[in-house]
Parts: C-alpha cells; structure tokens; sequence
C-alpha cells in the first residue's frame, strides 16, 4: 500500500509491516506499544520530546545525536560506552571525585 501526501490517523494491530519506508512522515503524537524495531534504522529525525520506556535498546549505535538535556533514569548501562569510554568507569570516577 503506498500513502502519498495524505493526511490521515491509522490504527495499526498485530500487522507485520517489516521492511517498510517511512520518507518525510509526520508521527508526532504518535504511539508504540510492543514493536518490534530489530534492525530498524533511524535517519535524520526530530525526537525532540520524545518518551521512551521500558525499551530493549542492546547492541543498539546512537551517533551523531543531539542529546542537550536527555535524562538517562533506571538505566541498565553495562558494556555502554560513550565514545569509546566504558560508562561504569565515567560514573565511577565521577563518584570518587564528587565524594
């Protein structure tokens, strides 16, 4: 199905729209319950506001991301890395001098 300059609300349930292309859509407001992304790339977006919870992001690349004001809150960082450096050492170290 191709939907080209429409304007319109889908609903969308237990549909397999696996290799599909998204291409200057507007998804604000928009909701994600139990999707399946693996594989999934995600180019040149605007998620300024964005809420993401209780998601599986392992062995997910985020580069070349704007993250001014991003909070991280009960966030399982084992074998994260911020530009190569792991972030249980930078949390550590920050401990030790903030202590």
């Amino acid at each position: 199905m191709d939907l080209h300059r429409t304007t319109v609300c889908l609903n969308v349930d237990d549909a397999d729209l696996s290799s599909s292309t998204f291409n200057n859509a507007n998804l604000s407001a928009a909701r994600f319950n139990q999707i399946e992304f693996a594989g999934a790339s995600i180019n040149d977006s605007n998620m300024a506001g964005v809420a993401i919870h209780d998601v599986n992001l392992v062995g997910a690349t985020i580069a070349d991301v704007n993250l001014t004001g991003v909070a991280l809150k009960n966030c399982r960082l084992t074998g994260a890395t911020l530009d190569g450096v792991p972030l249980e050492d930078l949390l550590a170290a920050y401990r030790a001098r903030s202590g």
